[in-house]
């Protein structure tokens, strides 16, 4: 499986939020946790793993090296190096599994176009009174 950097992750965070990831961040801090931040998040996570697969397998390649003798005290360091290196390679690969599969739900959404201006229906006219009837008096005519 090929994996999928943290570079590669915060240019494709950076095309669907489209800002850089700086000022995503800066935005983020001061909202209410939500997918953003959940994203970086794990792109932070990712980076870490990152960096620890490159400091294990810097140092292996201290502890292995031709000039270096490796003896019993060695071996152990040997062994955990590769157990750390292994376990920071898992982290990494999960991370990344797991952003792809959420970036891959996520769309960015267009702009929304902006409506065209509609002339609004002319206010109907209010009714006109009944025609009043004739008064009618209530004498007796003679």
């Amino acid at each position: 499986m090929s994996h999928l950097t943290s570079a590669g992750i915060a240019g494709r965070i950076e095309d669907l939020y489209g800002a850089p990831l700086a000022d995503l961040e800066a935005h983020a801090r001061g909202q209410a946790p939500g997918m953003l931040s959940a994203l970086l998040g794990m792109h932070g996570t990712l980076a870490l793993a990152e960096r620890n697969i490159d400091f294990h397998r810097d140092h292996l390649a201290r502890l292995i090296h031709p000039e270096r003798q490796v003896g019993r005290h060695e071996v152990s360091h040997l062994f955990d190096g590769a157990r750390r290196l292994a376990e920071a390679v898992e982290v990494r690969d999960v991370q990344a599994k797991s952003l792809d599969a959420v970036l891959q739900s996520l769309a960015r959404v267009p702009a929304p176009e902006p409506s065209p201006v509609t002339p609004s229906p002319p206010v109907p006219a209010p009714p006109l009174p009944a025609p009043a009837l004739p008064c009618q008096s209530t004498a007796h005519s003679r």
